[in-house]
């Protein structure tokens, strides 16, 4: 860990939050996106006040050229880029007799294009170093099938086929690209606040005040895949509530 350069989307709060201090205070460079300026200078300010180094930059993982621009701020700041931690995303879950096609469309954008954008916009420096990890923030519901969640599901299981495929073809090109796909389960975080569904928004709030961990765990996790040697890869973490019959 000591010394690398991370790049992490959705940096603002929750996962994306407790994954930057925790790289941080086990040495990472840590490079912060995210679409709220006052939430990433405050975190980067925590994290250097504790000995830790950060910077951050506005990111809007829908636009490709935010995220081409974060790549160049972490190799201008510090001349190279190690690990990608692709976690931006949202859950307006309901059912689809609710119609919330805007909904949809949004998590279109940022579950599945911002996966799509942060890859792109990294992967010709991987590529050329023969090296580099993408880590991806999927969820349980990109492993099964869950009423109210079709669409974002259905993003989630996107994220875990392109992923696959991302750690296949490195194999086979011989650019030693190591992937980690995490799958959480009720995790502590602001997903829940981007349910516009009454009916499914009180569901959720209930489940996870009653199984919900915190974002921690998923920092861990992600320190773990990061800390593997670099011939090994574990591509796949199921993570969340030891009571949750998820």
């Amino acid at each position: 860990m000591q010394g690398k350069v991370i790049i992490i989307t959705g940096a603002s709060s929750g996962i994306g939050a407790a994954t930057a201090r925790l790289l941080a205070a086990r040495g990472a460079k840590v490079v912060l996106g995210a679409r709220r300026e006052d939430k990433l200078q405050a975190l980067a300010e925590d994290i250097r006040a504790a000995g830790g180094e950060a910077i951050y930059q506005v990111l809007d993982v829908t636009r490709q050229a935010d995220n081409d621009a974060i790549v160049q701020l972490a190799q201008e700041t510090y001349g190279r880029v190690d690990v990608i931690f692709l976690n931006a995303g949202i859950m307006p879950s309901s059912p689809l007799s609710a119609l919330k096609t805007d909904d949809w469309h949004a998590m279109v954008d940022i579950n599945i294009k911002g996966v799509l954008n942060g890859v792109a916009a990294v992967l010709p420096t991987f590529t050329r170093q023969k090296s580099g990890q993408v880590i991806a923030t999927s969820s349980v519901a990109g492993l099964k099938a869950y009423p109210n969640s079709a669409v974002y599901g259905g993003t989630k299981w996107f994220v875990r086929e392109f992923m696959e495929v991302l750690r296949m073809e490195s194999a086979m090109e011989g650019t030693h690209i190591r992937t980690a796909t995490i799958y959480p389960a009720a995790i502590h975080t602001e997903l829940l606040h981007t349910i516009s569904d009454p009916a499914t928004a009180a569901g959720m709030q209930a489940l996870y005040q009653t199984h919900g961990i915190a974002p921690e765990r998923i920092a861990s996790v992600v320190a773990f895949a990061i800390e593997q040697p670099d011939d090994t890869t574990v591509s796949e973490f199921t993570v969340g509530p030891a009571s949750q019959p998820w």
